[in-house]
């Protein structure tokens, strides 16, 4: 089959976790011997790529802007997609599906794939208008999609409950790792098990303000290092000022990301609001205990592999903190579980297997 995506920055990731997402699955698709086109903003990477490991890569122009960058590059997109006669579009976010019905409008026979990833909505960056229109795009997806994807039971439930529309579950994926080393986190002074990570973009509702605040009444020698990039830097960044302990590396990938979940202590992920964490469970996939903000994505994503603490309250996550900091066998049993959960439930070969039986219902 021939399968476009439409919705992401472009591939290969740098940053994203949608952008992670279409990476992983692209590859396990192509692997699948799918014929696969990825729409990339053109200036995304340093140097244009037409194609990735098998995957075609088209570039495409946007209006830059907050509002606007999004929605341009996806109707550039579309334009672009209707003359290739792909069997399948699947558009990823419910940004890009406020367009969702207008390839059909030119080729009612194109099959239209929906993956709801996130509630954006929910991101205070956005303006009223910004977010009426993100609501809008989750209604259009639902009602014209030929299936939607959901990441999660409780995606699920809510798409049911408030759409009356079925969706499918096919959660994220994660690669397995085994020991990688430790040589490209040294020049932080990080090494095996002496600090505590947390990965994602920074943002307010990451929760980042309560693991911080928390981490600075700890008694400990071990380091917290974020990684990441996002608006709400700064504002972390004055939280922690005076405590060398705290350490932003920026936005990492490859390599050196990989070899800060493999020698993390543990993992923390205190979101208030999340789809399905992809550093949450690429953090697991890593053999890394992973403490976790008891959110209904977080959980189910964890399960009796991880250890909880209740959402926004600093104070419950500096006495799990302490917890985990004081219990190095249950770290390592936790660690032990996580892994053997990716295993189980979450490897990207099994999730791209899913989602093309997906597609081929469809077409």
């Amino acid at each position: 089959m021939k399968i476009a995506f439409i919705g992401q920055k472009g591939i290969p990731a740098h940053n994203g976790g949608v952008e992670r997402y279409v990476e992983s699955l692209a590859l396990n698709l192509v692997s699948l011997g799918q014929d696969i086109f990825v729409y990339n903003r053109w200036d995304y990477l340093p140097e244009r790529l037409n194609e990735f490991k098998g995957v075609n890569i088209i570039n495409k122009s946007y209006l830059k802007g907050k509002n606007l960058a999004n929605i341009t590059h996806t109707f550039l997109a579309i334009l672009d997609v209707l003359f290739r006669r792909v069997d399948i579009i699947n558009f990823q976010g419910i940004g890009p599906s406020l367009l969702s019905w207008l390839p059909k409008i030119f080729n009612p026979r194109v099959k239209i794939v929906a993956t709801l990833h996130s509630f954006d909505y929910c991101n205070d960056k956005w303006s009223v208008f910004a977010k009426d229109m993100l609501r809008l795009g989750e209604r259009l997806m639902c009602r014209y999609a030929d299936r939607v994807i959901v990441l999660t039971e409780s995606m699920r439930e809510y798409v049911k409950t408030t759409y009356q529309r079925e969706a499918v579950l096919v959660p994220n994926g994660a690669n397995l790792y085994d020991e990688i080393g430790d040589d490209r986190i040294r020049a932080w002074g990080l090494s095996k098990d002496n600090y505590i990570l947390s990965v994602s973009r920074i943002i307010k509702l990451k929760g980042l303000q309560y693991l911080i605040e928390s981490f600075k009444n700890l008694q400990t020698d071990k380091k917290l290092v974020i990684t990441g990039v996002g608006e709400y830097l700064a504002e972390l960044e004055k939280l922690a000022a005076g405590y060398d302990r705290v350490i932003f590396t920026g936005n990492q990938n490859g390599r050196t990301l990989d070899q800060l979940y493999a020698n993390a202590y543990f993992f923390v992920q205190p979101s208030e609001m999340e789809g399905l964490s992809l550093s949450l469970l690429e953090a697991m996939s890593h053999k890394t205990a992973c403490l976790v903000s008891d959110i209904k994505a977080n959980v189910e994503a964890v399960a009796a592999a991880g250890v909880t603490f209740i959402s926004r309250d600093s104070q419950d996550l500096q006495n799990k903190l302490e917890y985990l900091l004081n219990n190095p066998d249950l770290v390592a049993t936790k660690a032990q579980a996580s892994y053997d959960r990716i295993k189980q439930q979450f490897t990207w070969s099994e999730v791209a297997q899913k989602i093309l039986e997906v597609y081929q219902q469809v077409k």
